[in-house]
């Protein structure tokens, strides 16, 4: 039997916590099983659930800490599938013999999610993945590449092993890798002039001065994670497969970017089907070195912390038609700074055609638009500005129902719950510092 560990709604005040609970029941079964690690086995589980009709609402992955040879998988199913999930479970032990620990057929609804107070928080979900880095699906260019496999296992787990406050591991990039990134970056860096908006060319010509960006290198995580951290505070953090959408937007919070450190299949440069070092470096990072980006992305963090479910799917779309697929006006021409177009010579083309469709950014509605993840978008948003951008999401973050507002406190690198009267004397004190600043500042410029 697997021990499962539930957050509820815990909200960290230095020594002090604060549980808040609700009489609510969703109508949700939720268990957590456990399955060696080997080629096809979880295919073999989600099966047993596709024969019965169950349909899995949440599902996510992390390496078990009791097993070091098996994976965990937590799921949720819809209430109405209890009596097709006790055969399901009976397969899984008799089939598979795979370990089941049902949690609850009457999980109680939190209030409030917990959410991390401090960015040493972010160690403690930071491996809670959805798929680990070494796990392809079959349709994937390296599915059956034994070496590549074996490599992408090495890169998970240096991210796996990694905590707050440590140097990340450098890494030696083979010969075959170095090809495939100066594959990507010498076709990327051709467009970026004409396509790609002015922030992220300001800062490209830094990067290849400071951080090794060069067509035969790789460049370091650690590297430009200090350069990050010199421009606007934002820093990387390797993670090893993919978050859920309210850990990752969580990470934002605090002005850390949790980034992918394998590359992609060379078998096909072009492509790939999960983010790799590539998406990451060549089109996340410049953007995350400009002041207004940076402030922007983390808008949307700090929205997220303690949302209700719903919204962090609001969230999670406003940010895929933003940070990974915005486009931006530059005087009379549109620019690309998504980091999903940034990092696609494909798309990177196409979105600045003729076409798809394109609608002005407004987050309400935004959050609200369907998106396919595995072909060109069919609609973008265009912001005016990352400024206005920027007040568009903090209006739609003020319309989630949270019982707190959040600050975030750069000195200490942690999250203030504004929620009593101490604390917006301590803000409002702040704020009157910062305007004599900027008066004085004002006066001498006169």
């Amino acid at each position: 039997v697997l021990i499962f560990k539930k957050w509820r709604g815990v909200l960290k005040r230095g020594s002090m916590y604060l549980e808040e609970e609700t009489s609510k029941k969703s109508e949700m079964i939720t268990c957590i099983f456990s399955l060696k690690e080997e080629v096809g086995a979880l295919a073999r589980g989600l099966r047993l659930f596709e024969e019965k009709g169950i349909n899995l609402t949440h599902i996510e992955s992390r390496p078990s800490r009791m097993n070091k040879e098996q994976f965990e998988f937590f799921i949720s199913v819809d209430a109405s599938c209890s009596q097709a999930l006790d055969e399901v479970i009976d397969g899984l032990r008799t089939q598979i013999s795979g370990h089941v620990h049902e949690l609850s057929r009457n999980k109680q609804k939190d209030t409030v999610p917990w959410f991390p107070n401090d960015i040493q928080d972010l160690d403690r979900f930071a491996n809670q993945i959805l798929s680990y880095g070494s796990e392809l699906e079959s349709d994937h260019p390296g599915f059956t590449d034994t070496v590549y496999r074996a490599r992408r296992k090495e890169f998970a787990d240096i991210a796996y092993n990694y905590r707050h406050g440590q140097i990340i591991p450098r890494v030696e990039y083979t010969e075959a890798e170095k090809l495939t990134w100066g594959t990507v970056f010498k076709e990327l860096k051709t467009l970026y002039p004409t396509h790609a908006c002015h922030e992220h060319n300001r800062v490209f010509p830094l990067l290849e001065k400071y951080c090794g960006y060069r067509q035969d290198n790789v460049p370091q995580l650690e590297d430009v994670s200090r350069f990050l951290q010199s421009c606007t505070g934002f820093r990387l953090r390797p993670v090893a497969g993919l978050l859920s959408s309210r850990d990752f937007l969580a990470g934002l919070a605090f002005r850390v970017f949790h980034s992918t450190q394998y590359i992609r299949h060379g078998s096909e440069p072009t492509y790939t089907p999960e983010p790799d070092i590539c998406h990451e470096l060549l089109g996340h990072v410049p953007l995350y070195a400009d002041s207004s980006f940076a402030q922007f992305s983390q808008e949307i963090g700090l929205a997220s912390l303690g949302a209700p479910d719903e919204f962090i799917e609001k969230l999670a779309t406003v940010y895929w038609f933003t940070v990974e697929f915005g486009l931006c006006k530059q005087g009379s021409e549109i620019k690309a700074y998504g980091a999903g177009l940034l990092s696609s010579f494909g798309e990177l083309q196409y979105c600045l055609s003729d076409k798809p469709k394109i609608l002005p950014f407004d987050p309400a509605k935004t959050s609200l638009q369907k998106y396919p993840i595995t072909e060109f978008q069919p609609v973008y948003f265009v912001a005016e500005s990352f400024e206005d951008a920027k007040e568009r999401v903090r209006k739609f973050a003020s319309t989630i129902p949270r019982p707190f507002t959040v600050r975030y406190n750069p000195y200490t690198s942690s999250i203030e719950v504004l929620d009593n009267t101490q604390q917006l004397k301590n803000l409002a004190d702040s704020i009157n510092s910062e305007v004599g600043k900027l008066c004085e500042a004002l006066r001498k410029l006169d």
